[in-house]
């Protein structure tokens, strides 16, 4: 099941409170202005900073 888009549409940043997009294999959730990937486990998205993954570009 993936990610309900009713949530990913109310789902900001933690760090810049920007808008995210969803990965393409749909396992993560990216910040374009901060640069980082938030992980989804268990079809939940884990938005803790500490959790998240620097991206390139």
């Amino acid at each position: 099941m993936a990610l309900n888009k009713d949530l990913l549409n109310i789902l900001a940043c933690p760090k810049c409170k920007g808008d995210l997009t969803l990965t393409e294999a749909e396992d993560g959730l990216i910040c374009h202005a901060c640069k980082l990937r938030y992980p989804i486990r268990d079809e939940i998205p884990v938005m803790l900073i500490d959790e998240a993954e620097a991206i390139e570009g």
